[in-house]
């Protein structure tokens, strides 16, 4: 039984959606930008014997939306409250997506017996220091002038034409993405530009998936690799999709959650 539904944890609410029925709890979280919704097309293959749970993060679609200063422990930390507030205890699996991932594994390294895999797609840990004064630079573009105003330069290389194979998806994650609250999206970027996640990875204790896509002109298959290997034991695969994999080939990514889940008995 699908219920969708907001929940105030006292200092952010959220809008999250839970269904399916078995044992054990699938929790995804969706990129900079992205809504629960990112994971439409991929939550059917996913369901049978789970319960899947996904939300707006902070700042994020219809949950309450962010000013300030953010961190990966802020967002970390509203899931754990999320999971809590669910009565969802025991170890869940997770899988992100981008900024997702970052946040799933600084979860992952924060609150070690809560999780029990994790799948990272295109992870977002941080930001090159050398690319850094842009990107505080495309935050403040953004606060400024809009999300219309950096679309194109963002799609570029996080939905480049050879990832938009379906139209329709296409236009509609577009659409959705317009529709992000400027001041949210660039506070997460900020804290994105701005986070070290190096010694989190380390602590990193669960079987881990990551995954890059070869078409993903934002974090190349090279850039995400030195993201598994700063893992311990982390597998690591490139896989022909983009930056919004669950968007751009929900198939595939379906498939690669379920056989490394499968293979680990979850």
């Amino acid at each position: 039984m699908a219920r969708t539904d907001w929940i105030d944890l006292g200092d952010i609410a959220l809008r999250f959606r839970l269904e399916g029925t078995g044992s054990s709890v699938l929790v995804l979280v969706h990129e900079m930008g992205g809504t629960l919704e990112s994971w439409d097309h991929v939550l059917p293959a996913l369901l049978p014997g789970r319960r899947v749970l996904r939300y707006d993060t902070r700042g994020a679609g219809q949950s309450e939306k962010a000013r300030g200063t953010l961190d990966f422990a802020t967002m970390a930390n509203d899931l754990a409250k999320l999971l809590d507030a669910l009565d969802i205890s025991g170890r869940v699996t997770l899988a992100g997506c981008a900024v997702g991932a970052g946040t799933a594994l600084q979860f992952a390294a924060h609150f070690p017996d809560r999780v029990a895999a994790l799948v990272a797609m295109a992870p977002a840990t941080g930001v090159d220091p050398a690319r850094r004064a842009a990107a505080l630079e495309r935050a403040a573009q953004t606060e400024e002038r809009g999300m219309r105003a950096v679309l194109e330069e963002s799609f570029s290389r996080s939905y480049p034409p050879e990832t938009r194979h379906d139209a329709e998806h296409f236009r509609t994650y577009r659409a959705r993405w317009l529709a992000n609250d400027p001041h949210s999206y660039a506070a997460i970027y900020r804290m994105l530009a701005t986070a070290d996640m190096r010694s989190n990875l380390a602590r990193i204790s669960c079987p881990v998936l990551v995954l890059a896509g070869t078409q993903d002109r934002l974090r190349p298959p090279t850039l995400v690799e030195a993201v598994a290997v700063a893992i311990p034991e982390a597998r690591f695969a490139a896989i022909k999709s983009g930056h919004f994999m669950a968007t751009q080939t929900p198939v595939l990514v379906a498939r690669h959650i379920n056989e490394f889940l499968t293979l680990l008995g979850l």
